[in-house]
């Protein structure tokens, strides 16, 4: 009939169901909410009011969490560590001025899928070691110099480390390392080959010595 409408299916608008609108009226909202959450990050870094930037990034052993001063990147974290409570204590031994601020962290978003595609064996952003000290920074600054492809076992790295003896201190350093991935900690094994424990757990640490290995 001319003039006649198209006939609507039952429960919708206009033919739109009221669920497909409210799933592009939320998508909507998110993506103003991350435009105005990078606006505010970017005037925040601009202004010199940024004390730590962060965004999270899905790689093959989980959801990864991101952080970076001005000086470099400060923090790795699987989801595992849980992100709230490392944002938590970064607020605390930083600054409180926490934003999410991907643009920071795009490089290291790049270097570590070329990483997982096997196209990188060695990490090339700036870094702030101020979350660690002592023997700790000292067994932090060998990881880097375990290559590619190879491990160490915990006592080899308490050698290099200069303190022969302190093979348990060495396991605390790797678990408390806070930039795993980039400072490479999956890479010492126990004496006898066996992987032992990560942070990140133990399934992602077979992962890491399987891809390498596979290179």
């Amino acid at each position: 009939m001319n003039g006649s409408a198209e006939p609507t299916e039952p429960g919708t608008s206009n033919g739109v169901r009221p669920t497909e609108l409210f799933a592009a009226l939320t998508t909507d909202e998110d993506t103003a909410m991350t435009r105005l959450r990078t606006r505010l990050a970017a005037d925040a870094e601009r202004d010199g009011l940024l004390d730590v930037g962060y965004r999270t990034v899905d790689s093959p052993v989980g959801t990864l969490l991101l952080a970076a001063t001005d000086q470099g990147l400060v923090r790795v974290a699987y989801q595992s560590q849980d992100h709230d409570a490392v944002l938590a204590k970064l607020s605390e031994a930083v600054g409180p001025r926490i934003l999410y601020a991907p643009g920071r962290l795009d490089e290291v978003c790049r270097q570590l899928e070329q990483y997982f595609a096997g196209r990188r064996t060695t990490f090339e952003v700036p870094l702030d070691l101020r979350l660690s000290s002592g023997f700790r920074r000292a067994v932090l600054a060998h990881l880097a110099e375990i290559g590619y492809g190879r491990t160490e076992s915990y006592r080899e790295v308490a050698v290099a480390a200069g303190s022969p003896k302190a093979v348990r201190a060495v396991g605390t350093a790797c678990a408390t390392n806070p930039l795993p991935l980039v400072l490479p900690c999956h890479r010492v094994v126990r004496s006898d080959g066996s992987p032992g424990q990560y942070a990140g757990g133990a399934e992602a640490k077979q992962i890491l010595l399987r891809l390498e290995a596979a290179a």
